[in-house]
This record gives C-alpha cells, sequence and structure tokens, in this order.
C-alpha cells in the first residue's frame, strides 16, 4: 500500500466529518422529510431504477438483507413502496414506489437540489467540476478498498476519443439544440439540420480526410468536434459541430479538442480550414483566434428562423502559402 501523509488523512477524515453534519446526517430525519437516511436512500434507489429487485437493493445500500427487509416493510407500511412477487421466481420481490412514493421522492430530490445548488451555486465552473471529481475518486477509492482491489487507479475525468461511438450523434444534436434554442431561439429547424448533417457525415468517416472527436465524463459525452475534408472541394476542410456541454465549460475541453482538430488538418496539409459561426459566441472567438482563425466575412442570416449575425472564419496553412511563391 502506497505511503500517505497523515496530515492528508487528517484533513480529508475532517472535511468527511464536516461534510456529513453539513449534509444532515446526525439528525435522526433527513431531505425535509421524517425519514432516516436510510429510508432516503432506498426511496432514491427505488425511484431511479423504477422497479428494483430487493436483493439489488440491499447490494446498493450495501445493507445485510434483514435490515434492508425491515427497511422494505416499513415504507410499504408508510404507503411509499409496492412489494410484487417475480412471475419468474416466487421467493424474489421487485420494489417500486406508489403514488405517494413518487410525490415523496419528488420531496426528496427539491431539498436535495437546492442543497446541492446553494452550495456549489457561487463557485466557477472549474471549481464545480473538481468537486465533482473529486467526489467520484473518492468514491472509487472507498469501494475499491472495500472490494480490496488492491492499489486504485482512478479512470474518473474526461477523456478524449476518435471516431464513431453509440449515442454520439444524439448528444451532439442535444447539446447543440440546448445551447442554441437558449442563446439564440434557434427552432426545430437548426436542430433537424444538424441531425441530418452529422447522420450524413458519420458514414463518410472510413475516408482519411475526415475525423470526429468527443469527450467522454463519467460514461456521458460532454464535447464534440469534427473536421470534413470533403463537403467544400478543393483542398479545404470544415471544422463542424464544435459544442462543449452546459457546465463543463471553462474546463479546457474546448480548446483540447480543437488541439487535436488543428492537428489533423496540418498532418493532412489542408491549405484552408473554414468555420461557421455566430457573432457573440465570444470564448469561441478567442479560441479560433488563438489556432490563427480570421473573420472573413460577417452576414445576417435568418435560416434558423431566428435573424442573427453569421459569421465565416479561415484558417490557411501558413506553410502552404509561403511555398506557393517559391
Amino acid at each position: 500500500m502506497p505511503s500517505v501523509s497523515k496530515i492528508l488523512i487528517r484533513d480529508i477524515r475532517r472535511a468527511s466529518r464536516e461534510m456529513v453534519r453539513e449534509l444532515g446526517f446526525m439528525n435522526r430525519t433527513l431531505a425535509g422529510t421524517d425519514m432516516s437516511a436510510s429510508a432516503i436512500h432506498a426511496m432514491v434507489e427505488i425511484g431511479v431504477a423504477g422497479r428494483i429487485p430487493a436483493k439489488v437493493l440491499a447490494e446498493k445500500l450495501l445493507l445485510e438483507k434483514s435490515t434492508v427487509s425491515r427497511l422494505v416493510r416499513s415504507l410499504v407500511n408508510r404507503g411509499e413502496v409496492r412489494e410484487v412477487r417475480s412471475q419468474d421466481d416466487g421467493r424474489s420481490k421487485f420494489l417500486s414506489l406508489t403514488f405517494q412514493g413518487e410525490r415523496t421522492l419528488k420531496v426528496i430530490t427539491g431539498f436535495a437540489e437546492q442543497q446541492v445548488t446553494a452550495a456549489i451555486g457561487p463557485l466557477g465552473s472549474e471549481s464545480r467540476q473538481s468537486v465533482v471529481k473529486g467526489l467520484q475518486v473518492y468514491v472509487e477509492g472507498l469501494r475499491a478498498a472495500r472490494l480490496g482491489e488492491g492499489d486504485f487507479v482512478s479512470d474518473v475525468g474526461p477523456k478524449v476519443c476518435e471516431g464513431y461511438a453509440p449515442t454520439l450523434i444524439g448528444r451532439v444534436v442535444e447539446m447543440h439544440a440546448t445551447f442554441y434554442s437558449g442563446w439564440a431561439k434557434f427552432g426545430p429547424e437548426f436542430e433537424a439540420k444538424v441531425a441530418s448533417e452529422m447522420a450524413q457525415f458519420v458514414t463518410r468517416l472510413g475516408s482519411p480526410k475526415n475525423q470526429i472527436w468527443h469527450v467522454m465524463d463519467n460514461g456521458r459525452v460532454v464535447a464534440g468536434i469534427a473536421v470534413d475534408g470533403e463537403d467544400l472541394g478543393g483542398d479545404k476542410a470544415h471544422l463542424r459541430w464544435f459544442i462543449v456541454d452546459d457546465g463543463q465549460r471553462g474546463a479546457g475541453l474546448g480548446k483540447l479538442l480543437m488541439n487535436r482538430a488543428m492537428s489533423f488538418c496540418d498532418a493532412h496539409h489542408f491549405a484552408e480550414v473554414h468555420l461557421w459561426t455566430l457573432k457573440g459566441l465570444d470564448a469561441a472567438r478567442t479560441l479560433y483566434e488563438q489556432h490563427e482563425f480570421s473573420l472573413t466575412e460577417e452576414y445576417r442570416g435568418d435560416q434558423w428562423g431566428t435573424t442573427i449575425e453569421e459569421q465565416k472564419f479561415v484558417r490557411l496553412n501558413r506553410s502552404r502559402s509561403t511555398n506557393m511563391y517559391h
């Protein structure tokens, strides 16, 4: 086992105790209800699953079966949970929330969301992500120690992946639609175009001129970018579908993806790289200009149902441009 500073251990223990107290786990009831912590956790897990075997609930709660049995019985008696015997195995029972249980879960969820929002609301984007990553890594470490898995190496954190992956199209379309419907009031025309053109593009990933990258974080696509080396013709590349999910901006994912995309363009010696964007996206523009993109056109358009200033940026391959004159 690797050596760990006693000071670090002391600080983590202190922070853990204080967090437990702040979350209210020292009280007999929790989350704005008259229920115990174990009952709250049971309600949440049943609600998330929709329908869960009692045995699986015990495994999730890390409690003895007899303890969970008594807990479930109390929730059934309260009218929060219903039990249904499995048709395949009469010894097994499936648990689900009743209508009353669904209402109670809404109270629990609302309390928890308000508590988290109040805590991390004043923090910047990077600090918020640090909170999430730190908690995830610590929990995984505790789980590995409990299961006796030896030295623990966390795989938590954003990872850049190349090429198509299941749900990639849907997530990239979802992120675009969510952001631009709020920021620019774009409607279904925009979402449909992103979906149809991206679906067509991924069928062309067999070409060495085309590539797409995405960032996976905790099993979810949270950012994406693509280089289309065919649709503009000639020796031009098209930078497309560059997006970072809400809550992930400011963590450096955009810069990471741009670096990958521009390295790809340089390796394939495209004479020019083009991109289209909207006026007012200043953080993205700064990133483009850092990669030597220049604004070449600006015009008003309404193709997405809202009149807005559109912009075209172009990046020239400096070595190609210089060699043309020799």
